[in-house]
């Protein structure tokens, strides 16, 4: 450091206290002065680490806490290792390797490591108890292995997943004073809805109260299981039927392409339209029509919009209040969202355009894109029929990769509160440092003004002697 080398040549007591002053500030500001935590999102279809920062001495407030880093597991969920001993720890090394890197050395055993996982593992548990928690087991002891505090491994329920996304997405824009954000999340397995609502909901199921920085909050959060993106692939190829072949109105017409039975019905989601016999090695040809009428038909299927035993249903007789506030959709709803304006080269902002949007003909027919009509009609009639967003609402949903530079999800919500970074109480006055730090910064800044007034009183007498010297 070079300052610090021109200061050691002077070699007055000044100049001394000075670099001692400097120094001492600078320490108090250093990366040692940050604490770490690491959550692992175990979803359906892959596993992200983030890596999350925040000064050591912070007080509770919004905005502290930040994203440091994150990784992604290479390969599926660490449900796709069911059977496989192993497996799914293995699966997380890289990623834990990573974190060991871009964590100071003297912080890993303070840094604690929570994994969740979502609606992959939860239809694991449903389908084969035994392997689930074998798996939880797997992943946990891999995570001991490491230098970190781990705090344990766990099955999320859609509930939990919606809420933990909610607190994420208004801690991110700090709108806990008044939200203003609420989350649309779309993953492999499962789709989630929540928001905040002053309305009755009769589902006391759906309904969640919170208390942060000193407000109430009633949230309404629903989790769809099997109506995750990667389910509604396989749930469409599988109400098809079996024969040998079959066709996907909702594939382009030059798509053809062989999948294995165990591809489409492993899962409980399809379990119903399992066929009889089953071999989960045999093949089923699935060749494309690009019919889009009767693509949406088939969707609509999937949905059940008759049977509400409350006075107001989204679908298959779950209950929901009138969607209200602005909300901000991820995951799956971005990725179709974005591909709808990259295709039409035309903004996608009210039922109508999304409509128009999907109506166009897909540009490239490629295999690549041979999901995209499902993956599109699946989040109109999920948008628009299920969720109810009409032309007045529809408009508030915000499309979002990140909030920040920080990953939109769960996770970061899901440490918060295990972290207890979240207050219940409200804040006063939001700050990062302690009042300890605050006075010892007060304490060497009186120090260093004394400090410069005596060096330059010191320069003005030794400049005056010199000139007395030199007038003898």
């Amino acid at each position: 450091f070079s300052a610090e080398g021109k200061l050691k040549q002077h070699k007055s007591p000044i100049h001394t206290i000075l670099f001692s002053l400097f120094f001492s500030a600078l320490a108090l500001f250093s990366p040692l002065s940050l604490q770490y935590g690491i959550v692992l999102d175990a979803g359906s279809s892959h596993t992200a680490l983030f890596i999350y920062r925040w000064p050591a001495d912070k007080q509770n407030g919004t905005g502290v806490v930040t994203q440091h880093a994150e990784c992604h597991v290479k390969g599926e969920g660490i449900s796709s290792y069911a059977g496989q001993k192993g497996g799914a720890g293995e699966s997380l090394v890289d990623c834990l390797d990573q974190a060991v890197r871009d964590i100071p050395k003297d912080k890993h055993q303070l840094t604690p490591v929570y994994l969740g996982a979502t609606a992959g593992m939860r239809l694991l548990n449903i389908s084969n108890p035994k392997q689930s928690d074998q798996i939880l087991k797997e992943v946990g002891d891999k995570i001991k292995s490491y230098p970190f505090k781990f705090e344990g491994a766990a099955i999320l329920s859609g509930q939990e997943e919606g809420a933990y996304g909610w607190v994420t997405v208004n801690y991110l824009l700090e709108n806990f004073i008044k939200p203003q954000w609420e989350p649309l999340t779309s993953g492999g397995a499962s789709t989630q809805i929540t928001f905040a609502t002053q309305e009755r909901v009769e589902g006391k199921q759906n309904m969640m109260e919170m208390r942060l920085y000193g407000q109430n909050y009633s949230l309404y959060t629903h989790s769809f299981l099997c109506y995750g993106i990667n389910q509604v692939y396989n749930r469409m190829l599988a109400h098809l039927g079996y024969v040998q072949s079959v066709t996907n109105p909702c594939y382009p017409p030059d798509v053809n392409t062989t999948l294995k039975m165990k591809d489409v019905f492993s899962s409980p989601c399809t379990e119903e339209h399992k066929p009889k016999p089953y071999n989960p090695e045999g093949t089923l040809t699935v060749k494309g029509s690009g019919n889009y009428q009767q693509c949406e038909g088939n969707m609509s299927n999937m949905f059940s919009f008759q049977d509400c035993p409350f006075s107001q249903c989204s679908f298959n007789g779950i209950s929901q209040p009138n969607v209200t506030g602005n909300f901000m959709a991820f995951s799956t709803f971005f990725y179709v969202h974005s591909s709808l304006r990259q295709l039409t080269g035309k903004p996608v902002n009210t039922p109508q355009q999304l409509q128009e949007a999907m109506s166009n003909q897909i540009p490239d027919q490629s295999a690549h894109w041979k999901n995209y009509c499902t993956a599109s009609v699946f989040i109109k009639t999920l948008v628009l029929r299920g969720y109810a967003f009409d032309n007045a609402t529809f408009p508030q949903i915000s499309f979002q990769k990140k909030a920040g530079d920080t990953s939109v999800g769960w996770a970061l919500g899901y440490m918060l509160n295990l972290s207890n970074l979240l207050p219940a109480e409200k804040v006063g006055l939001r700050k990062a440092l302690t009042p300890g730090v605050w006075g010892t910064l007060i304490f060497l800044f009186a120090l260093l003004v004394a400090a410069a007034l005596g060096f330059l009183l010191y320069r003005v007498q030794y400049e005056r002697k010199d000139s007395d010297e030199g007038a003898i």
